[in-house]
């Protein structure tokens, strides 16, 4: 009996998160596709003028309880001013945190693993003076991300900016990749 109920409850919560997580996105301003899953609640910031876009059929889970591996943290997704944050049909996400400054393109049918990290920027400049308090964007590097499709990236890999995956990619849980110079 006890099965059936926790069963039911979360039906329920599945059923809520599917109904309010679209409509808060939405009035955020993502753009949805059809079919998107979300397994409770992400964190969304959009920059001004950002674009994030979630294609259809596509997962972002959130929630522990619903997934093998567990996540530490829910979904994050955030953009800074003008950047664009794309996400593939048939995408799934389980509590990454996914951060453009310009732009990030993540490919169709990828899986992204527990507690990955995306960023397309350095977040602060490298120069050593006043590096705590420089926010002078000619000092801090972005450059674009491009994630080609069906690519697996492994939990807590970190994703640095200039990163180009190719097609069909597994990248092992743990990994740092980064622009190759």
């Amino acid at each position: 009996m006890y099965k059936i109920l926790i069963k039911i409850y979360f039906k329920i919560l599945q059923t809520y998160w599917n109904i309010f997580v679209k409509l808060h996105l939405k009035l955020l301003g993502v753009k949805i596709g059809k079919n998107v899953r979300f397994i409770n609640f992400p964190i969304v910031d959009l920059g001004k003028n950002s674009e994030i876009i979630i294609g259809d059929n596509s997962v972002l889970i959130s929630d522990s309880r619903f997934t093998a591996l567990g996540v530490n943290h829910p979904v994050i997704l955030k953009t800074s001013s003008n950047a664009k944050l794309l996400i593939g049909n048939d995408t799934g996400i389980s509590g990454a945190t996914i951060y453009a400054n310009k732009k990030i393109t993540i490919g169709k049918e990828c899986l992204i693993g527990g507690d990955v990290k995306i960023f397309d920027t350095n977040f602060h400049s490298l120069k050593k003076e006043n590096r705590r308090y420089n926010k002078d964007e000619k000092d801090i590097r972005s450059k674009e991300i491009f994630i080609e499709d069906n690519c697996f990236i492994g939990t807590n890999s970190i994703i640095l900016k200039g990163s180009f995956i190719k097609h069909n990619s597994i990248i092992p849980a743990g990994s740092v990749i980064r622009e190759l110079k």
